[in-house]
């Protein structure tokens, strides 16, 4: 898994398209290799981080919201 992908679905909190699009970029980073694809690849790079943003906010728009989960006192 990749470490600087943070969760989005968060109790509370409403995500931005902005984090959407950063989660997708670091995914796609991850995937293809490239930190910053050459000139020849940049159409499929950014072509695939805009699918994966637009997937993934239909993904957050379809999932109940998140609760915010209650600690038991055994936890305290």
């Amino acid at each position: 898994m990749c470490r600087s992908i943070k969760t989005l679905r968060r109790p509370e909190v409403e995500v931005t398209d902005e984090e959407i699009r950063a989660a997708a970029l670091q995914f796609v980073r991850k995937v293809s290799g490239f930190r910053e694809p050459s000139s020849r690849n940049a159409e499929a790079f950014q072509a695939a981080v805009g699918e994966i943003a637009e997937s993934s906010r239909r993904l957050l728009e379809a999932l109940p919201q998140a609760q915010v989960r209650a600690r038991s006192a055994s936890t305290s």
